[in-house]
């Protein structure tokens, strides 16, 4: 990873004239991440170059990452080498920063927090899983305070990782346990803060979960604690917490309006779904007495962009390809990386030359091919549903065949492509005979 050289001069912003804690949030890096087999690493070392001339920049008491760091839990050396690589840049260009880094459902928790003991004397708190004791959850162990320009400990963070079924509370008497379980560590946890806080001091929290009201990108973030159907009600995080920094969805956004609660979303696209989304870092500066009085992000540039045609479900064959010349001549593209480029094309028959079409289509383009899906005109119903009271045994090897092209593209098959078949079948008739 090459690092820029830090800006000399902070902007606006991070001269900050009146006493603020700054907190500079990000999350779901996903290091080592592929796109349909293709490495990431170019554009995972792009963005951390950014996030080091942002810091510089802005120049943050704090930076939160708000789990999945790694997109698997055995990740490969380069994206762990990559993860030190910029935790030493980070250290060495702000020696004051306080790093707090939270385990994702994506993470290893054992692998996050396996060199805490030489993290933690350099500022950098990694809390990849709930801690436990022989009594239960030391809740305590949560707490990392966060510094401000002076060195004080302006606020206290309580740093909430990934919670799996197995760390909530039993709550059997509740509507819903496994809800109900998050809402009360939250609130025990917040409680010890509290205490340990003391008047004056500013309460904030992390999370890594799936948070009702807010919009979920289909194709890279599993449903997590209980599935889809267990999203978490946003009064599960107490009335004085400051504010929330969240991890798990890629969209960056507030949860429900509320300008406490937010998700930093992902630094590049993950799937197709993603195409769309700006990905940034998001800037929080809190007063002495708790209050947000500026919250701003970051926008991140794109290395590779990510094209889909079309943009949303399928399209026949010649409006993919009218689309395909639409896009720029690979002989006038920047010298940087071609787009991916995902393709979907509706068929209504059997084209086995589709993919040497679309290939030779795109060939004098400046994109990258990086998946060709198809999908069918036909409903798709069981063969069952299209016979009706006849039974398959009823019916002909060639009406059955009929069925399935009619179930698949909702057209009967060509005259060609049914000689075809009746030769097939003929061949294996007689090949069947005793």
């Amino acid at each position: 990873m090459t690092h820029r050289a830090p800006r000399p001069e902070p902007t606006a912003h991070a001269k900050r004239e009146c006493p603020l804690l700054r907190i500079l949030h990000t999350s779901d890096w996903h290091l080592g991440h592929t796109f349909h087999d293709i490495p990431r690493d170019a554009e995972h070392a792009d963005f951390l170059d950014q996030l080091l001339n942002i810091l510089s920049d802005e120049r943050p008491d704090a930076l939160l990452v708000t789990g999945d760091v790694f997109d698997t839990a055995n990740p490969p050396a380069s994206a762990v080498r990559a993860w030190f690589d910029f935790l030493a840049a980070a250290r060495a260009a702000h020696p004051r920063l306080d790093i707090v880094v939270i385990g994702g459902n994506h993470d290893s928790a054992r692998r996050l927090e396996a060199p805490g003991a030489i993290l933690g004397p350099l500022g950098i708190r990694v809390v990849g899983s709930l801690p436990r004791g022989p009594d239960g959850p030391r809740l305590d162990e949560l707490l990392v305070p966060l510094r401000d320009r002076d060195g004080r400990a302006a606020a206290l963070c309580v740093a909430m990782p990934y919670l799996r079924p197995a760390d909530l509370p039993a709550v059997p008497e509740a509507d819903d346990p496994l809800i109900e379980g998050v809402r009360r560590l939250y609130a025990e946890a917040t409680a010890i803060a509290r205490e340990a806080a003391g008047p004056g001091r500013v309460l904030v929290a992390t999370g890594h979960c799936y948070v009702a009201g807010t919009a979920l990108s289909e194709l890279s973030e599993r449903r997590i604690l209980g599935g889809n159907q267990h999203a978490l009600p946003a009064d599960v995080f107490p009335d004085d917490l400051a504010a929330v920094f969240l991890g798990h969805l890629h969209r960056p956004q507030h949860v429900g309006g509320d300008p406490r609660i937010h998700y930093a979303g992902s630094p590049i696209p993950l799937s197709v779904t993603e195409a769309s989304y700006p990905h940034q870092v998001h800037v929080v500066d809190l007063d002495d007495e708790g209050h947000i009085v500026d919250a701003r992000p970051r926008r991140l540039r794109r290395l590779v962009d990510v094209i889909r045609i079309p943009a949303r479900g399928s399209a026949p064959l010649d409006a993919v390809l009218a689309a395909l010349a639409e896009l720029p001549p690979r002989a006038e593209a920047s010298g940087g990386p071609p787009p991916y480029l995902d393709v979907e094309v509706l068929l209504d028959r059997p084209d086995p030359t589709l993919r040497a079409t679309v290939e030779q289509a795109v060939a004098s383009r400046a994109a990258r091919l990086v998946r060709l899906g198809v999908a069918y005109a036909g409903d798709g119903d069981p063969l069952a549903a299209r016979a009706g009271a006849v039974t398959l045994a009823d019916l002909t090897p060639e009406e059955v065949f009929r069925l399935c092209h009619r179930r698949q593209y909702d057209t009967d098959p060509a005259p060609e492509l049914l000689q075809t078949f009746r030769e097939l079948l003929a061949e294996v008739q007689h090949e069947a005979q005793p």
